[in-house]
């Protein structure tokens, strides 16, 4: 969801005078967007990513999606702690080549970000957050949500995330999408 090539390519213009489409320059537009975009993509920088630190069960809203695919009754969280939320802890994270994780705390509430700043260096380019994660009863299978969002609630996805313990190692076993603004 990073922000600064989610824009569609420059559309033709219309000329109402002569009811056509006028195509002039068109080419170097689209050239122009593609070079841009390209750049972005092959740029070696760390990308920011603000994270929702605090990590919740998952929604009413995303429960009801859930219960239209899985019967979400057979997974439990686990309450031996006995608390509903944790902190993502993003230490683990430091060192990740690619992206820079960084607390959404540290920066203006993303309503308030300028999504036309395309630097990657003021605001990050995408917001993530993810939920506790339910298990069935013999801890193989878990569901979590996540979304991912480019900031300013103008673009963004949700997912139900089922995981599957095989072997010893948990793997991603089906993603469904949920909501898209």
């Amino acid at each position: 969801m990073d922000r600064r090539i989610i824009l569609p390519p420059p559309p033709t213009r219309f000329n109402s005078e002569t009811n056509r489409v006028d195509t002039t320059g068109h080419h170097a537009e689209l050239k122009e967007y593609w070079r841009y975009r390209d750049s972005i993509k092959n740029d070696k920088t760390r990308i920011l990513l603000g994270v929702y630190a605090d990590v919740e069960k998952i929604s009413s809203f995303e429960t009801e999606m859930i219960d239209r695919q899985i019967n979400i009754s057979a997974y439990t969280y686990d309450i031996s702690k006995e608390t509903d939320s944790y902190k993502f802890n993003l230490k683990a994270f430091e060192n990740n080549k690619k992206f820079n994780f960084q607390n959404t705390l540290k920066y203006p509430h993303e309503k308030n970000w300028n999504l036309n700043d395309t630097s990657n260096l003021r605001f990050p380019v995408g917001t993530i957050s993810v939920s506790r994660i339910q298990f069935n009863k013999t801890k193989t299978r878990g569901i979590l949500s996540a979304g991912a969002s480019c900031g300013g609630g103008r673009c963004g996805r949700g997912f139900i995330i089922i995981i599957e313990n095989k072997s010893g190692k948990w793997k991603i076993a089906e993603v469904i999408p949920t909501w898209e603004s």
